[in-house]
């Protein structure tokens, strides 16, 4: 996995991390033909199966980022944690009419109405960390692994080291350690396919 285009190498969060299993410009799954190539785009990580697909994205990025960001909202929709507005707190449905749908970095954030768009974009961290509070609670009491499905070691296992819970396209993934985030972040659907297992 590469950085391309003089990409600053820097952390990616969780929510900028690409989501999906397939290169969005030939719908190949992404180990299909060895390491994916990672490219950054304006704050948001994109993985393609070659170099010539990232020359393909910067043709028409903007139309591809719309066809990424509707294969985001299929994927994360139904895992979505929340049935109010991240914002106001306000319930989907009824007056305001069906909820909007917006991919920030990579994630999917559900809103009541455009005002809160407006007010998301003062403080997106801030409820950002809200979603990822929600699906933290939903899912950890059923999470399958006593152990990190990275380096195999139990959560609870040293009393100096805290899991870190990590939340990855509406999922949560449970990793004994900052340390093991850096694997993680290669290849975060090799990972989730263990939780699955």
């Amino acid at each position: 996995s590469t950085k391309e285009a003089g990409d600053q190498q820097k952390p990616v969060a969780s929510a900028a991390l690409y989501p999906l299993d397939t290169c969005p410009l030939s719908g190949k799954k992404l180990d299909s033909e060895g390491d994916p190539v990672i490219y950054e785009y304006k704050g948001r990580e994109l993985r393609f199966s070659s170099k010539d697909c990232i020359q393909a994205f910067l043709k028409d990025p903007e139309g591809s980022l719309a066809r990424i960001d509707e294969a985001i909202i299929q994927q994360q929709l139904p895992g979505y944690p929340l049935k109010t507005c991240v914002v106001s707190g306000d319930e989907f449905g009824g007056e305001m009419g069906e909820p909007l749908h917006k991919v920030y970095q990579n994630r999917l954030v559900r809103f009541c109405c455009k005002g809160c768009l407006k007010e998301f974009d003062k403080d997106q961290a801030k409820f950002l960390a809200k979603i990822d509070q929600a699906v933290i609670a939903q899912q950890k009491p059923a999470y399958p692994l006593t152990t990190c499905v990275v380096s195999g070691d139990k959560l609870e296992g040293d009393p100096e080291m805290k899991p870190v819970d990590v939340v990855f396209a509406n999922r949560l993934v449970r990793l004994c350690c900052p340390m093991c985030m850096g694997d993680f972040r290669k290849d975060p659907w090799k990972f989730v396919a263990k939780v699955d297992e």
